[in-house]
Protein backbone atom coordinates (compact mmCIF):
# COMPACT_ATOMS: atom_id res chain seq x y z
CA UNK A 1 0.00 0.00 0.00
CA UNK A 2 1.37 3.52 -1.03
CA UNK A 3 2.65 5.09 1.62
CA UNK A 4 2.47 2.75 4.14
CA UNK A 5 4.98 0.34 5.99
CA UNK A 6 4.17 -3.04 7.39
CA UNK A 7 6.04 -4.94 9.89
CA UNK A 8 3.54 -8.40 10.63
CA UNK A 9 4.92 -10.38 14.28
CA UNK A 10 4.84 -13.92 14.75
CA UNK A 11 3.57 -15.69 17.49
CA UNK A 12 4.59 -14.13 21.03
CA UNK A 13 3.20 -17.12 23.28
CA UNK A 14 3.48 -15.05 26.76
CA UNK A 15 7.13 -13.88 26.02
CA UNK A 16 7.17 -10.52 27.46
CA UNK A 17 11.29 -10.19 27.04
CA UNK A 18 11.16 -10.82 23.37
CA UNK A 19 8.37 -8.37 22.19
CA UNK A 20 9.81 -5.87 23.85
CA UNK A 21 13.21 -6.36 22.16
CA UNK A 22 11.28 -6.59 18.91
CA UNK A 23 9.41 -3.65 19.87
CA UNK A 24 12.44 -1.66 20.23
CA UNK A 25 13.99 -2.93 16.85
CA UNK A 26 11.02 -2.30 15.03
CA UNK A 27 11.23 1.17 16.18
CA UNK A 28 14.58 1.81 14.97
CA UNK A 29 14.04 0.56 11.87
CA UNK A 30 11.01 2.64 11.11
CA UNK A 31 12.99 5.49 12.08
CA UNK A 32 15.84 4.47 9.94
CA UNK A 33 13.82 4.13 6.28
CA UNK A 34 12.04 7.01 4.41
CA UNK A 35 9.16 8.83 5.85
CA UNK A 36 6.09 6.25 5.65
CA UNK A 37 2.86 5.63 7.98
CA UNK A 38 3.80 2.51 10.24
CA UNK A 39 1.64 -0.51 10.65
CA UNK A 40 2.28 -3.65 13.35
CA UNK A 41 0.36 -6.38 12.59
CA UNK A 42 0.56 -9.24 15.46
CA UNK A 43 -0.32 -12.68 13.62
CA UNK A 44 -2.01 -14.05 17.05
CA UNK A 45 -1.21 -16.21 19.97
CA UNK A 46 -0.08 -13.64 21.84
CA UNK A 47 -0.75 -15.97 24.88
CA UNK A 48 -0.03 -19.28 26.66
CA UNK A 49 3.19 -21.57 26.66
CA UNK A 50 5.44 -18.24 27.77
CA UNK A 51 5.56 -16.70 31.33
CA UNK A 52 4.09 -13.73 30.93
CA UNK A 53 0.66 -13.98 28.78
CA UNK A 54 -0.73 -11.55 31.02
CA UNK A 55 2.51 -8.88 30.71
CA UNK A 56 1.84 -9.50 26.53
CA UNK A 57 -1.86 -8.46 26.95
CA UNK A 58 -1.16 -5.13 29.47
CA UNK A 59 1.63 -4.53 26.84
CA UNK A 60 -0.21 -4.33 23.92
CA UNK A 61 -3.72 -3.24 25.59
CA UNK A 62 -1.64 -0.07 26.44
CA UNK A 63 0.62 0.26 23.17
CA UNK A 64 1.07 3.99 21.97
CA UNK A 65 3.78 3.76 19.13
CA UNK A 66 3.93 7.39 18.04
CA UNK A 67 3.45 6.84 13.66
CA UNK A 68 2.00 3.63 14.09
CA UNK A 69 -1.11 2.17 13.69
CA UNK A 70 -0.96 -1.36 15.41
CA UNK A 71 -3.80 -4.51 14.86
CA UNK A 72 -3.79 -8.00 16.55
CA UNK A 73 -5.19 -10.64 15.16
CA UNK A 74 -6.72 -13.34 17.20
CA UNK A 75 -4.90 -16.98 17.09
CA UNK A 76 -6.24 -20.28 17.97
CA UNK A 77 -5.17 -19.90 21.61
CA UNK A 78 -7.07 -16.54 21.98
CA UNK A 79 -10.06 -18.72 20.43
CA UNK A 80 -10.01 -21.28 23.22
CA UNK A 81 -9.72 -19.00 26.32
CA UNK A 82 -12.36 -16.59 25.01
CA UNK A 83 -14.56 -19.82 24.70
CA UNK A 84 -13.88 -21.32 28.04
CA UNK A 85 -15.14 -17.86 29.63
CA UNK A 86 -17.97 -18.22 27.78
CA UNK A 87 -18.43 -21.45 29.29
CA UNK A 88 -17.36 -24.19 27.27
CA UNK A 89 -15.86 -25.97 29.71
CA UNK A 90 -15.02 -28.81 27.51
CA UNK A 91 -12.04 -26.73 26.43
CA UNK A 92 -10.53 -26.23 29.59
CA UNK A 93 -8.17 -29.91 30.27
CA UNK A 94 -7.08 -29.06 26.64
CA UNK A 95 -5.97 -25.39 26.93
CA UNK A 96 -4.37 -26.02 30.53
CA UNK A 97 -2.31 -28.87 28.76
CA UNK A 98 -0.99 -26.84 25.59
CA UNK A 99 -0.06 -23.76 26.94
CA UNK A 100 -3.23 -22.22 29.66
CA UNK A 101 -1.58 -23.49 32.25
CA UNK A 102 1.22 -20.63 32.01
CA UNK A 103 -1.29 -17.76 31.16
CA UNK A 104 -3.24 -18.64 34.56
CA UNK A 105 0.20 -18.53 36.28
CA UNK A 106 1.24 -15.56 34.89
CA UNK A 107 -2.61 -13.92 36.17
CA UNK A 108 -1.70 -15.33 39.80
CA UNK A 109 -4.34 -18.20 39.57
CA UNK A 110 -3.05 -21.93 40.54
CA UNK A 111 -3.43 -23.81 37.34
CA UNK A 112 -3.17 -27.23 38.97
CA UNK A 113 -5.51 -26.08 41.86
CA UNK A 114 -8.10 -25.09 38.58
CA UNK A 115 -7.87 -28.13 37.07
CA UNK A 116 -9.53 -30.20 39.79
CA UNK A 117 -12.08 -28.13 40.03
CA UNK A 118 -16.00 -28.33 38.66
CA UNK A 119 -16.18 -26.81 35.24
CA UNK A 120 -18.65 -24.12 36.58
CA UNK A 121 -15.71 -23.41 39.25
CA UNK A 122 -13.30 -22.93 37.25
CA UNK A 123 -14.69 -20.76 34.95
CA UNK A 124 -15.78 -18.97 37.58
CA UNK A 125 -11.85 -18.77 38.89
CA UNK A 126 -10.46 -18.04 35.51
CA UNK A 127 -12.92 -14.84 35.12
CA UNK A 128 -11.95 -13.99 38.65
CA UNK A 129 -8.08 -13.93 37.66
CA UNK A 130 -8.25 -12.07 34.05
CA UNK A 131 -9.33 -8.69 33.84
CA UNK A 132 -12.54 -7.54 32.03
CA UNK A 133 -9.87 -5.26 29.67
CA UNK A 134 -7.73 -8.36 28.73
CA UNK A 135 -11.24 -10.18 27.79
CA UNK A 136 -12.17 -7.58 25.76
CA UNK A 137 -8.91 -6.79 23.86
CA UNK A 138 -8.81 -10.15 22.87
CA UNK A 139 -11.94 -10.04 21.70
CA UNK A 140 -11.42 -7.26 20.20
CA UNK A 141 -9.07 -9.22 17.48
CA UNK A 142 -9.59 -8.46 14.23
CA UNK A 143 -9.67 -11.89 12.12
CA UNK A 144 -7.31 -11.52 9.44
CA UNK A 145 -6.05 -7.67 7.52
CA UNK A 146 -5.40 -7.12 3.64
CA UNK A 147 -2.56 -4.97 2.84
CA UNK A 148 -2.40 -4.86 -0.77
CA UNK A 149 -0.95 -7.90 -1.92
CA UNK A 150 -0.62 -9.24 1.26
CA UNK A 151 -3.09 -10.99 3.46
CA UNK A 152 -2.06 -10.97 7.26
CA UNK A 153 -3.80 -14.34 8.79
CA UNK A 154 -3.09 -16.71 12.49
CA UNK A 155 -2.96 -20.17 10.52
CA UNK A 156 -3.55 -19.80 7.15
CA UNK A 157 -6.20 -20.02 4.27
CA UNK A 158 -8.27 -23.10 2.70
CA UNK A 159 -6.42 -23.40 -0.85
CA UNK A 160 -8.78 -22.77 -3.70
CA UNK A 161 -11.42 -20.91 -1.26
CA UNK A 162 -11.87 -17.12 -1.95
CA UNK A 163 -10.25 -14.98 0.19
CA UNK A 164 -13.59 -13.27 1.10
CA UNK A 165 -15.26 -16.45 1.81
CA UNK A 166 -12.41 -18.29 3.75
CA UNK A 167 -13.93 -19.95 6.79
CA UNK A 168 -12.68 -18.40 10.06
CA UNK A 169 -11.83 -21.96 11.77
CA UNK A 170 -9.46 -22.41 8.73
CA UNK A 171 -7.95 -18.96 9.55
CA UNK A 172 -7.12 -19.57 12.54
CA UNK A 173 -6.23 -23.75 12.92
CA UNK A 174 -5.45 -24.66 9.73
CA UNK A 175 -2.35 -26.39 8.52
CA UNK A 176 -3.00 -28.64 5.73
CA UNK A 177 -3.57 -28.71 2.93
CA UNK A 178 -2.41 -24.80 3.11
CA UNK A 179 1.08 -25.83 3.97
CA UNK A 180 2.12 -27.94 1.28
CA UNK A 181 -0.07 -26.38 -1.39
CA UNK A 182 2.12 -24.03 -3.96
CA UNK A 183 -0.87 -22.33 -5.78
CA UNK A 184 -0.60 -19.18 -6.37
CA UNK A 185 -3.13 -17.82 -3.69
CA UNK A 186 -4.04 -14.57 -5.13
CA UNK A 187 -2.47 -12.95 -2.76
CA UNK A 188 0.75 -13.74 -0.40
CA UNK A 189 -0.65 -15.21 2.80
CA UNK A 190 1.75 -14.34 5.82
CA UNK A 191 1.03 -16.18 8.83
CA UNK A 192 2.42 -17.76 12.17
CA UNK A 193 0.68 -20.78 13.97
CA UNK A 194 2.91 -23.30 13.10
CA UNK A 195 6.56 -23.55 14.00
CA UNK A 196 9.61 -23.82 11.76
CA UNK A 197 13.40 -22.69 12.38
CA UNK A 198 13.37 -19.97 10.07
CA UNK A 199 11.04 -18.10 7.92
CA UNK A 200 9.41 -20.21 5.32
CA UNK A 201 9.08 -18.56 1.85
CA UNK A 202 6.92 -21.37 0.20
CA UNK A 203 4.89 -20.71 -3.17
CA UNK A 204 2.47 -17.68 -2.19
CA UNK A 205 2.42 -17.85 1.84
CA UNK A 206 4.97 -17.19 4.27
CA UNK A 207 5.40 -18.43 7.34
CA UNK A 208 7.14 -15.97 10.40
CA UNK A 209 6.37 -18.43 13.66
CA UNK A 210 10.12 -19.08 14.53
CA UNK A 211 8.60 -20.14 17.66
CA UNK A 212 9.77 -17.69 20.16
CA UNK A 213 9.07 -19.59 23.39
CA UNK A 214 11.40 -22.22 22.74
CA UNK A 215 14.01 -20.87 20.57
CA UNK A 216 14.34 -17.07 22.04
CA UNK A 217 13.53 -16.13 18.37
CA UNK A 218 10.56 -13.79 17.48
CA UNK A 219 10.23 -12.73 14.32
CA UNK A 220 8.99 -10.11 12.49
CA UNK A 221 8.62 -9.65 8.27
CA UNK A 222 8.60 -6.04 7.11
CA UNK A 223 6.67 -4.96 4.19
CA UNK A 224 6.78 -1.53 1.91
CA UNK A 225 6.01 -1.35 -2.03
CA UNK A 226 7.77 -4.80 -3.69
CA UNK A 227 10.72 -5.15 -0.83
CA UNK A 228 10.33 -6.90 2.06
CA UNK A 229 13.17 -7.81 4.63
CA UNK A 230 13.25 -9.33 8.15
CA UNK A 231 13.70 -8.16 12.04
CA UNK A 232 14.10 -11.16 14.63
CA UNK A 233 15.57 -10.98 18.22
CA UNK A 234 18.23 -13.30 17.36
CA UNK A 235 19.87 -11.64 14.30
CA UNK A 236 18.43 -8.61 14.68
CA UNK A 237 17.83 -6.68 10.85
CA UNK A 238 18.48 -8.96 8.17
CA UNK A 239 17.64 -8.68 4.28
CA UNK A 240 14.94 -10.63 2.66
CA UNK A 241 15.52 -10.75 -1.56
CA UNK A 242 12.69 -8.65 -2.77
CA UNK A 243 9.23 -10.04 -3.84
CA UNK A 244 7.45 -9.15 -7.18
CA UNK A 245 3.93 -8.83 -6.87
Amino acid sequence: MKGWRAYAVGDVHGCLDLLDKLLDEIVADHQARPNAKGLIVFLGDLIDRGPRSAGVIERLRTLALPGFQVVAIAGNHEEVLLRILDGQADQLAGWLRFGGAETLRSYGADASEIGKLAPADARARITSAIPHAHRDYLAACADSLRFGDYLFVHAGIRPGVAVEQQDLHDLRWIREPFLSDRRDHGVVVVHGHTISEAVEEVGSRIGIDTGAYQTGRLTALGIEGDRRWLIDTVDGFHESETLDV
